[in-house]
């Protein structure tokens, strides 16, 4: 039933498709994007590229295929599936739609973006839309509307009042929910079989979708800095020790972080400074985009996470599980979010920083059902004397207990299943 849960990005999608004649559907393969398409457009016309004989006739004859695709379908979109796959694709979209100004024409979807070439991106510009379709949000799992907590912290005047009280989850329900992720058709099944499932799909990816980007030589060498990734998960890489343990060059590490980044297996958060120009200066961190393939990489099952010795496991998971959901809210708040990481001198340092204009939200991941005042000496520092005192700044520690606190001065303990609460 997972497969049919309403996502939050339909009424965007909807929206998009009555606005521009292109709309483009990223996101990781198998995070439900056919579903999404195909329940929404049901009257369209849909093709995938995973079909060899659609895909050879396009690649032989992109402009003549595509015209006969749509030659009938009036007012109706043509749907491609794996769009990806097609490197003529994208031109000759660009020649119909410049030849007819009516919106709604394409819906493409693939685990990468088709629209590369500036050239043609350029052109498109304000008749495309790209949306981002992520793995389940736990709100989308629970049928929740999407968190308005970025909004919220961000107000003029944040009270705790005016937050939904989150159903209590102990330790036991948060750990279920990392190590099963986001991914409708497996998230579901029993831990054996879902963790082969999940690393069947890395396999699935390294193999096959990294193809449709760059031809890779040793994509033996891309799956170890998969897995090395999964147990680095949210915490800051050194590229030149990374690239020394896995036996490449550092241009080539490189280029390998980039592909999984547009295959959204890993998410590149950025190092904040307080200089426009240095935002980016220092160590970023990657967060695997889904805790479930990451447990899965790294073997890690419920029993793994028993209290004492499961606990270093358990921080890094968590703070990217709270990453992902912030993520998959933030296109449903009124203000634009950007996010980052901040490590300054003295071990001080912020999981996640979230920028709206000139206000800023700290967010600290504790894997504890405790709190304390302690817990936000980095928060008050960075807000008070360091970096965040010229700006409008509010503080939370996301941990495992039950109970919403405020500790004075927009600084709030928040359970983390204040993410879904509504």
């Amino acid at each position: 039933m997972s497969s049919f849960l309403p996502r939050h990005l339909s009424t965007e999608l909807e929206e998009a498709l009555a606005s521009a004649r292109v709309v483009n559907v990223v996101g990781p393969r198998q995070a439900g994007k056919t579903t999404l398409v195909r329940d929404i457009f049901q009257n369209g016309r849909f093709v995938t590229l995973d079909d060899q004989e659609i895909l050879e006739a396009l690649e032989s004859d992109p402009l003549g295929q595509l015209e006969s695709l749509v030659d009938g379908l009036k007012d109706r979109p043509l749907i491609v599936d794996e769009a990806q796959r097609s490197k003529k694709l994208a031109l000759a979209i660009k020649k119909i739609v410049d030849q007819s100004r009516r919106a709604g024409q394409f819906v493409l979807t693939g685990s990468s973006n088709v629209f590369t070439t500036l050239d043609v991106a350029d052109s498109l510009a304000g008749r495309m839309r790209t949306l981002k379709l992520w793995p389940l949000s736990v709100a989308e799992v629970k049928r929740k509307p999407p968190s308005r907590l970025l909004d919220w912290a961000i107000s003029r005047e944040p009270r705790l009042s005016d937050l939904a009280k989150p159903v209590p989850l102990d330790r036991d329900g948060y750990i279920d929910l990392i190590t099963r992720g986001g991914y409708p058709e497996i998230r579901n099944l029993p831990t054996p079989q879902r963790n082969r499932l999940y690393r069947d799909y890395v396999d699935a990816i390294v193999d096959r979708d990294v193809a449709d980007i760059l031809r890779i030589r040793k994509t033996d060498t891309l799956r170890r800095l998969i897995d090395q990734l999964a147990v680095r998960t949210a915490c800051e890489i050194n590229v030149v020790e990374l690239a020394e343990l896995i036996r490449v060059q550092r241009q080539t590490l490189d280029q390998y972080l980039d592909i999984l980044v547009r295959l959204s297996i890993v998410v590149r958060l950025g190092a904040w400074t307080s200089g426009e120009a240095r935002r980016e200066i220092k160590n970023a961190k990657h967060h695997f985009v889904d805790t479930g393939i990451a447990c899965s990489l790294r073997s890690l099952s419920p029993e793994s996470f028993k209290p004492i010795a499961g606990q270093s496991a358990l921080g890094g998971l968590l703070e990217s599980f709270v990453f992902a959901e912030l993520l998959r809210s933030a296109p449903y708040q009124e203000s634009e979010c950007r996010f980052y990481h901040w490590r300054g001198d003295h071990g001080r340092e912020v999981d996640i920083l979230a920028e709206a204009a000139s206000r800023l939200v700290l967010f600290e991941v504790k894997a504890s059902k405790t709190v304390a005042y302690q817990d936000f000496k980095n928060l008050h520092w960075f807000a008070k004397s360091g970096l965040g005192s010229k700006r409008t700044t509010t503080g939370i520690v996301f941990y495992l207990g039950k109970e919403m606190l405020t500790f004075g001065n927009r600084m709030f303990a928040l359970p983390v299943a204040s993410l879904w609460a509504g």
